[in-house]
């Protein structure tokens, strides 16, 4: 039962860290953009669907609204994207990227390419990266479904 219990024997510890240290490996990338990680992550959601709900990046990216939305109102700051209420239904927020917003995507082409760079540096192979994220995908949709996180 001790043993359940010990750091190395967990499987959420590895996860966790990789994620951290990959965060930390985007960090210069993102500084040269002026964005950060999770800012980032929505100019990559509204890059693929230019106009979107506050309830769909949301859900795209697996977050409360109450952590999206002081994210969204500082990148309004940072002139990347606009926010007005839907005229179709008051109650829903669009979300849709500025020119400036917009011209970050040339900018941040080569962002993945640059990890894989890094991963592959550190002998990891394109492959082991490919089924990495689809076994993470799966985990995912395993512990995603049917709850609300």
């Amino acid at each position: 039962m001790e043993e359940q219990l010990k750091l190395e024997n967990q499987v959420c510890f590895p996860i966790y860290s990789v994620s951290r240290l990959i965060t930390k490996a985007y960090k210069p990338f993102l500084d040269e953009m002026g964005i950060t990680y999770p800012q980032y992550l929505v100019l990559m959601v509204l890059w693929e669907n230019d106009t979107i709900s506050v309830n769909q990046i949301t859900e795209k990216l697996m977050l409360n609204t109450n952590t999206v939305s002081p994210l969204l109102k500082r990148m309004e700051k940072l002139d990347l994207i606009e926010r007005k209420r839907s005229e179709k239904d008051e109650r829903s927020v669009l979300v849709n990227l500025t020119d400036k917003g917009a011209q970050l995507k040339s900018t941040a082409q080569p962002i993945p390419g640059e990890l894989v760079n890094i991963l592959h540096d550190g002998n990891i192979a394109l492959n082991e990266v490919m089924q990495m994220r689809e076994v993470l995908n799966n985990w995912i949709k395993v512990l995603s479904k049917d709850k609300e996180l």
